[in-house]
Protein backbone atom coordinates (compact mmCIF):
# COMPACT_ATOMS: atom_id res chain seq x y z
CA UNK A 1 0.00 0.00 0.00
CA UNK A 2 2.94 2.85 1.11
CA UNK A 3 4.42 1.62 -2.27
CA UNK A 4 1.25 2.46 -4.57
CA UNK A 5 0.95 5.76 -2.42
CA UNK A 6 4.42 6.76 -3.29
CA UNK A 7 3.98 6.04 -6.60
CA UNK A 8 1.15 8.07 -6.92
CA UNK A 9 3.13 10.71 -5.67
CA UNK A 10 6.24 10.51 -8.05
CA UNK A 11 4.15 9.93 -11.09
CA UNK A 12 2.55 13.37 -9.89
CA UNK A 13 -1.26 12.26 -9.38
CA UNK A 14 -3.36 14.96 -8.03
CA UNK A 15 -6.43 14.63 -5.50
CA UNK A 16 -9.13 15.61 -7.35
CA UNK A 17 -12.52 16.87 -6.56
CA UNK A 18 -15.58 14.20 -6.65
CA UNK A 19 -17.73 15.92 -9.68
CA UNK A 20 -20.39 16.40 -7.11
CA UNK A 21 -18.58 18.49 -4.79
CA UNK A 22 -17.72 20.50 -8.22
CA UNK A 23 -21.41 20.76 -9.10
CA UNK A 24 -22.13 21.92 -5.48
CA UNK A 25 -19.38 24.87 -5.66
CA UNK A 26 -21.02 26.10 -9.25
CA UNK A 27 -24.67 26.40 -8.02
CA UNK A 28 -23.49 27.74 -4.62
CA UNK A 29 -21.56 30.42 -6.85
CA UNK A 30 -24.50 30.90 -9.09
CA UNK A 31 -26.78 31.71 -6.44
CA UNK A 32 -24.50 34.04 -5.12
CA UNK A 33 -24.10 36.09 -7.95
CA UNK A 34 -27.82 35.44 -9.37
CA UNK A 35 -28.62 39.00 -7.29
CA UNK A 36 -26.08 40.66 -9.08
CA UNK A 37 -26.87 39.43 -12.38
CA UNK A 38 -30.56 39.64 -12.20
CA UNK A 39 -29.89 43.18 -11.44
CA UNK A 40 -27.77 43.72 -14.59
CA UNK A 41 -29.99 42.32 -17.22
CA UNK A 42 -32.71 43.92 -15.67
CA UNK A 43 -31.52 47.78 -14.92
CA UNK A 44 -28.10 47.41 -17.85
CA UNK A 45 -28.66 45.04 -20.43
CA UNK A 46 -31.66 45.13 -21.31
CA UNK A 47 -32.55 48.96 -21.12
CA UNK A 48 -28.96 49.15 -23.53
CA UNK A 49 -30.57 46.79 -25.96
CA UNK A 50 -34.01 48.67 -25.86
CA UNK A 51 -32.93 51.80 -26.57
CA UNK A 52 -30.91 50.21 -29.19
CA UNK A 53 -34.11 49.06 -30.78
CA UNK A 54 -36.05 51.98 -30.02
CA UNK A 55 -33.63 54.11 -31.55
CA UNK A 56 -34.95 52.86 -34.52
CA UNK A 57 -38.77 53.82 -33.96
CA UNK A 58 -40.90 56.63 -33.78
CA UNK A 59 -41.41 56.66 -30.06
CA UNK A 60 -43.37 58.80 -27.90
CA UNK A 61 -44.33 56.60 -24.69
CA UNK A 62 -48.23 57.10 -25.57
CA UNK A 63 -47.72 55.06 -28.82
CA UNK A 64 -46.57 51.88 -29.99
CA UNK A 65 -43.35 52.23 -31.05
CA UNK A 66 -43.42 52.46 -35.27
CA UNK A 67 -40.14 51.05 -37.10
CA UNK A 68 -38.67 54.35 -38.57
CA UNK A 69 -35.35 52.72 -40.07
CA UNK A 70 -32.46 55.82 -39.94
CA UNK A 71 -35.03 58.55 -39.57
CA UNK A 72 -34.21 59.81 -36.29
CA UNK A 73 -29.84 59.34 -37.28
CA UNK A 74 -30.74 61.51 -40.00
CA UNK A 75 -32.92 63.83 -37.98
CA UNK A 76 -30.15 64.49 -35.44
CA UNK A 77 -27.38 64.87 -37.88
CA UNK A 78 -29.02 67.08 -40.10
CA UNK A 79 -32.25 68.41 -38.43
CA UNK A 80 -32.09 69.20 -35.01
CA UNK A 81 -31.05 72.80 -35.13
CA UNK A 82 -29.68 72.01 -31.24
CA UNK A 83 -27.53 68.88 -31.57
CA UNK A 84 -24.46 70.50 -33.60
CA UNK A 85 -24.67 73.36 -30.90
CA UNK A 86 -24.87 71.35 -27.96
CA UNK A 87 -22.07 69.35 -29.16
CA UNK A 88 -20.04 71.75 -29.93
CA UNK A 89 -20.62 73.68 -26.38
CA UNK A 90 -20.31 70.34 -24.41
CA UNK A 91 -16.66 69.91 -26.04
CA UNK A 92 -15.66 73.13 -25.40
CA UNK A 93 -16.36 72.33 -21.87
CA UNK A 94 -14.54 69.35 -21.88
CA UNK A 95 -11.30 70.71 -23.69
CA UNK A 96 -11.19 73.50 -20.85
CA UNK A 97 -12.34 71.73 -18.10
CA UNK A 98 -10.39 68.45 -17.91
CA UNK A 99 -6.49 69.88 -18.52
CA UNK A 100 -7.40 72.03 -16.19
CA UNK A 101 -8.77 69.75 -13.74
CA UNK A 102 -5.61 67.32 -14.48
CA UNK A 103 -3.48 70.38 -13.60
CA UNK A 104 -5.14 71.45 -10.35
CA UNK A 105 -5.49 67.66 -9.23
CA UNK A 106 -1.85 66.98 -9.49
CA UNK A 107 -0.97 70.51 -8.16
CA UNK A 108 -2.62 69.65 -4.83
CA UNK A 109 -1.57 66.68 -4.84
CA UNK A 110 2.09 67.07 -4.72
CA UNK A 111 1.89 69.55 -2.50
CA UNK A 112 0.08 67.19 0.24
CA UNK A 113 3.05 64.15 -0.98
CA UNK A 114 5.08 66.51 1.20
CA UNK A 115 6.55 64.60 4.56
CA UNK A 116 5.08 67.75 6.88
CA UNK A 117 3.32 67.96 9.72
CA UNK A 118 -0.71 68.32 9.47
CA UNK A 119 -0.58 67.13 5.59
CA UNK A 120 -3.18 64.43 6.49
CA UNK A 121 -5.48 67.23 8.02
CA UNK A 122 -5.09 69.41 4.89
CA UNK A 123 -5.80 66.22 2.96
CA UNK A 124 -8.99 66.05 4.51
CA UNK A 125 -9.50 69.47 4.62
CA UNK A 126 -9.05 69.59 0.25
CA UNK A 127 -10.90 66.49 -0.22
CA UNK A 128 -14.06 67.24 1.66
CA UNK A 129 -15.42 69.95 -1.22
CA UNK A 130 -15.44 67.22 -3.56
CA UNK A 131 -17.89 64.99 -1.30
CA UNK A 132 -20.75 67.81 -1.85
CA UNK A 133 -23.87 66.71 -3.80
CA UNK A 134 -23.54 68.53 -7.40
CA UNK A 135 -27.33 69.85 -6.88
CA UNK A 136 -25.87 71.60 -3.57
CA UNK A 137 -22.75 72.67 -4.99
CA UNK A 138 -24.19 73.95 -7.92
CA UNK A 139 -27.04 75.74 -5.47
CA UNK A 140 -23.87 77.22 -3.50
CA UNK A 141 -22.13 78.57 -6.89
CA UNK A 142 -25.60 80.12 -7.93
CA UNK A 143 -24.87 82.31 -4.46
CA UNK A 144 -21.44 83.13 -5.17
CA UNK A 145 -22.18 84.13 -8.71
CA UNK A 146 -25.20 86.23 -7.79
CA UNK A 147 -24.74 89.70 -9.69
CA UNK A 148 -26.03 92.15 -7.01
CA UNK A 149 -25.44 90.67 -3.78
CA UNK A 150 -23.15 87.73 -4.65
CA UNK A 151 -19.92 87.15 -2.94
CA UNK A 152 -17.73 86.95 -6.00
CA UNK A 153 -19.17 90.29 -7.02
CA UNK A 154 -18.83 91.42 -3.37
CA UNK A 155 -15.10 91.07 -3.48
CA UNK A 156 -14.41 91.86 -6.86
CA UNK A 157 -16.13 95.57 -6.16
CA UNK A 158 -13.70 96.17 -3.11
CA UNK A 159 -10.80 96.29 -6.09
CA UNK A 160 -12.80 98.46 -8.12
CA UNK A 161 -14.10 95.74 -10.94
CA UNK A 162 -17.20 95.56 -11.90
CA UNK A 163 -18.64 92.02 -11.66
CA UNK A 164 -20.62 90.76 -14.27
CA UNK A 165 -23.56 88.66 -14.27
CA UNK A 166 -21.90 85.11 -14.48
CA UNK A 167 -24.54 83.04 -15.13
CA UNK A 168 -27.24 85.50 -16.73
CA UNK A 169 -24.62 86.35 -19.16
CA UNK A 170 -23.54 84.48 -22.41
CA UNK A 171 -20.12 85.32 -22.45
CA UNK A 172 -19.72 83.93 -18.58
CA UNK A 173 -22.32 81.27 -18.39
CA UNK A 174 -20.09 78.74 -19.74
CA UNK A 175 -17.16 79.53 -17.98
CA UNK A 176 -19.24 79.96 -14.67
CA UNK A 177 -19.93 75.98 -15.07
CA UNK A 178 -16.13 75.06 -15.20
CA UNK A 179 -15.05 76.88 -12.32
CA UNK A 180 -18.22 74.96 -10.41
CA UNK A 181 -16.83 71.84 -12.12
CA UNK A 182 -13.36 72.77 -10.90
CA UNK A 183 -14.39 73.30 -7.37
CA UNK A 184 -15.13 69.42 -6.90
CA UNK A 185 -12.51 68.11 -9.07
CA UNK A 186 -9.65 69.64 -8.46
CA UNK A 187 -9.28 68.52 -4.35
CA UNK A 188 -11.35 65.36 -5.63
CA UNK A 189 -10.79 61.85 -6.91
CA UNK A 190 -8.16 62.82 -8.82
CA UNK A 191 -5.85 64.58 -6.61
CA UNK A 192 -6.59 61.16 -4.44
CA UNK A 193 -5.20 58.97 -7.28
CA UNK A 194 -2.79 61.39 -8.01
CA UNK A 195 -1.46 61.05 -4.55
CA UNK A 196 -1.54 57.52 -4.45
CA UNK A 197 0.39 57.19 -7.90
CA UNK A 198 3.21 59.95 -6.40
CA UNK A 199 3.32 57.64 -3.18
CA UNK A 200 3.87 54.61 -5.35
CA UNK A 201 7.46 56.24 -6.92
CA UNK A 202 10.29 54.64 -5.81
CA UNK A 203 12.80 56.77 -3.49
CA UNK A 204 15.83 55.25 -5.28
CA UNK A 205 15.18 57.20 -8.16
CA UNK A 206 14.99 60.40 -6.70
CA UNK A 207 18.32 59.52 -4.85
CA UNK A 208 19.87 58.60 -7.80
CA UNK A 209 19.25 62.29 -9.46
CA UNK A 210 20.28 63.96 -6.30
CA UNK A 211 23.29 61.69 -6.41
CA UNK A 212 24.00 62.66 -10.04
CA UNK A 213 23.66 66.37 -9.23
CA UNK A 214 19.85 66.92 -10.65
CA UNK A 215 17.36 69.34 -9.05
CA UNK A 216 13.60 69.59 -8.47
CA UNK A 217 12.87 70.22 -11.93
CA UNK A 218 14.92 67.39 -13.12
CA UNK A 219 13.24 65.11 -10.88
CA UNK A 220 9.87 66.48 -11.77
CA UNK A 221 10.09 66.61 -15.42
CA UNK A 222 12.35 63.06 -15.88
CA UNK A 223 11.12 61.34 -12.79
CA UNK A 224 7.62 62.09 -11.76
CA UNK A 225 5.93 62.72 -15.14
CA UNK A 226 7.25 59.52 -16.64
CA UNK A 227 6.06 57.25 -13.33
CA UNK A 228 2.99 59.10 -13.05
CA UNK A 229 1.88 59.19 -16.53
CA UNK A 230 -0.20 55.65 -15.97
CA UNK A 231 -1.89 57.71 -13.21
CA UNK A 232 -2.33 60.70 -15.52
CA UNK A 233 -4.12 58.76 -18.45
CA UNK A 234 -6.40 57.17 -16.06
CA UNK A 235 -7.71 60.44 -14.93
CA UNK A 236 -7.74 61.62 -18.55
CA UNK A 237 -9.99 58.99 -19.74
CA UNK A 238 -12.50 59.33 -16.84
CA UNK A 239 -12.32 63.22 -16.84
CA UNK A 240 -13.22 63.59 -20.24
CA UNK A 241 -15.74 60.83 -19.98
CA UNK A 242 -16.73 63.16 -16.85
CA UNK A 243 -16.93 65.96 -18.77
CA UNK A 244 -19.01 64.88 -21.95
CA UNK A 245 -21.53 63.80 -19.16
CA UNK A 246 -22.13 66.92 -17.83
CA UNK A 247 -25.79 67.57 -17.08
CA UNK A 248 -26.44 68.50 -12.95
CA UNK A 249 -24.88 71.73 -13.00
CA UNK A 250 -26.19 73.17 -16.28
CA UNK A 251 -29.77 71.74 -15.48
CA UNK A 252 -29.88 73.00 -11.77
CA UNK A 253 -27.89 76.52 -12.63
CA UNK A 254 -29.39 77.91 -16.08
CA UNK A 255 -31.43 74.86 -17.11
CA UNK A 256 -29.27 75.52 -20.63
CA UNK A 257 -29.39 79.31 -20.87
CA UNK A 258 -28.97 81.84 -21.44
CA UNK A 259 -29.91 81.64 -24.77
CA UNK A 260 -28.55 77.96 -24.99
CA UNK A 261 -25.17 79.07 -23.98
CA UNK A 262 -25.18 76.07 -21.44
CA UNK A 263 -27.36 73.84 -23.74
CA UNK A 264 -25.02 70.67 -23.23
CA UNK A 265 -25.60 67.53 -25.30
CA UNK A 266 -26.85 65.27 -22.14
CA UNK A 267 -29.52 68.27 -21.25
CA UNK A 268 -30.33 68.12 -24.89
CA UNK A 269 -30.89 64.54 -24.79
CA UNK A 270 -32.96 64.83 -21.66
CA UNK A 271 -35.29 67.71 -22.96
CA UNK A 272 -36.31 65.17 -25.30
CA UNK A 273 -36.82 62.29 -23.66
CA UNK A 274 -38.29 63.80 -20.80
CA UNK A 275 -40.11 66.96 -21.85
CA UNK A 276 -40.95 65.91 -25.24
CA UNK A 277 -41.21 62.16 -24.59
CA UNK A 278 -39.52 61.65 -28.04
CA UNK A 279 -37.68 58.10 -26.90
CA UNK A 280 -36.82 56.86 -29.97
CA UNK A 281 -35.16 59.80 -31.12
CA UNK A 282 -33.53 59.89 -27.70
CA UNK A 283 -31.82 56.70 -28.41
CA UNK A 284 -30.82 57.77 -31.43
CA UNK A 285 -28.97 60.39 -29.60
CA UNK A 286 -27.97 58.30 -26.97
CA UNK A 287 -26.23 55.33 -29.21
CA UNK A 288 -24.46 58.73 -31.13
CA UNK A 289 -23.24 59.80 -27.90
CA UNK A 290 -22.10 56.52 -27.05
CA UNK A 291 -20.17 56.09 -30.50
CA UNK A 292 -18.50 59.52 -29.84
CA UNK A 293 -17.29 58.48 -25.95
CA UNK A 294 -15.79 55.11 -27.40
CA UNK A 295 -14.25 56.77 -30.33
CA UNK A 296 -12.39 59.57 -27.93
CA UNK A 297 -11.54 56.15 -25.58
CA UNK A 298 -9.62 54.25 -28.18
CA UNK A 299 -8.15 57.61 -29.62
CA UNK A 300 -6.69 58.34 -26.55
CA UNK A 301 -5.57 54.68 -26.02
CA UNK A 302 -3.85 55.21 -29.04
CA UNK A 303 -1.87 57.99 -28.49
CA UNK A 304 -0.82 56.71 -24.69
CA UNK A 305 1.21 54.39 -26.34
CA UNK A 306 3.81 57.71 -27.00
CA UNK A 307 3.64 59.47 -23.83
CA UNK A 308 2.24 56.56 -21.03
CA UNK A 309 5.51 54.56 -19.80
CA UNK A 310 5.18 51.57 -17.61
CA UNK A 311 7.82 50.10 -15.58
CA UNK A 312 7.23 46.51 -16.96
CA UNK A 313 7.77 47.53 -20.50
CA UNK A 314 11.16 47.22 -21.83
CA UNK A 315 12.77 50.16 -23.91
Amino acid sequence: MQGEIASDIKGGSKLRKPASLKRQEAVAGFIYISPWLLGFLAFTAFPFLASFYLSFTDYTVVSQPRFAGLANYVEALSGDDLFWGSLRRTFTYAVVGVPLGILGSLACALLLNQALKGTTLFRVLFFLPSLTPLVALALLWQWIFQPDFGVLNFLLAKVGIDGPGWLSSIEWALPSLIIMALWGTVGGGQMVIFLAGLQGVPQELYEAVEIDGGGPWFKFRHVTLPMISPTMFFNLILGIIGALWVFTVAYVSTEGGPAYATWFYILHLYTQAFKYFNMGYASALAWIFFIILIAFTYLQVRASRHWVFYAGEQG
